[in-house]
């Protein structure tokens, strides 16, 4: 199926971004990844609502010992406006220009955002995994919709995340007495898979090591430093 290609997006008015959040629907797959994951990704942008800059990084990382190979930014600028369930079509453009920045890409993504767990299951994860076909998770800070119980104050307690009748992810407790992350396949990747595969990169804080440390590295570009070439390690 053919789609407007992300460097259109500026074009874009938030009804035609719905429409195609709405076709890109149809190609979500969310059955078990098969392969083997020896290096996974983790994404995460930065940028101010009111503003048209957006810096964009993407960490790679030795899965499952979390030891970083690889980073690379890019700052760019958007037009698109700042729409709650639309931000993919301000941070996509951006993450793709990193992504083709990787002299090797990874085995799975783990985006700072949402994957099937948003009210026409477009959320970052599926958006980029839709366009890059690379199996993605979404694990994000807070919820976006749906409904659950809260998980046990335990470590890797989880309860279902719920839309309209649906499972769309969990909830997961990565640290106790603190908030939960939620996890939602993006795409070629199950939900308990999601799940297990947050599991295996949490180390001692909140959030998982692949978006922890590419929300580091955007807030250091953002911070004023210029963007990194790859090879450059933390």
């Amino acid at each position: 199926m053919t789609h407007p290609q992300p460097a259109s997006y500026e074009s874009l008015s938030a009804s035609e971004a719905i429409q195609l959040q709405k076709k890109l629907r149809e190609e979500i797959n969310i059955q078990p990844f098969q392969g083997a994951i020896h290096h996974i990704g983790g994404a995460d942008i930065s940028f101010n609502k009111f503003e048209s800059t957006v810096y964009a990084g993407i960490v790679i990382l030795r899965y499952p010992d979390m030891i970083p190979v690889e980073k690379v930014s890019v700052i760019a600028e958007t037009q698109f406006p700042y729409i709650s369930g639309l931000l993919a079509f301000r941070e996509v453009p951006a993450l793709l220009m990193a992504w083709d920045k990787l002299p090797v890409k990874p085995d799975i993504m783990v985006l700072d955002g949402q994957g099937i767990a948003h009210e026409r299951r477009l959320g970052i994860a599926t958006h980029f995994g839709l366009l890059t076909d690379v199996p993605a998770i979404g694990c994000a800070k807070s919820r976006l919709t749906g409904t659950y119980e809260e998980p046990a104050n335990t470590v890797f307690a989880s309860t279902p995340l719920i839309h309209k009748g649906e499972q769309v992810g969990a909830v997961l407790r990565t640290k106790i007495n603190c908030k939960p992350v939620f996890v939602s396949p993006g795409h070629k990747v199950s939900i308990e898979q999601s799940v297990d595969i947050i599991k295996h990169c949490t180390r001692k804080y909140r959030i998982p090591e692949p978006t922890r440390l590419a929300h580091l590295l955007v807030n250091e570009v953002r911070m004023g430093h210029k963007p990194n070439s790859p090879g450059m390690l933390f």
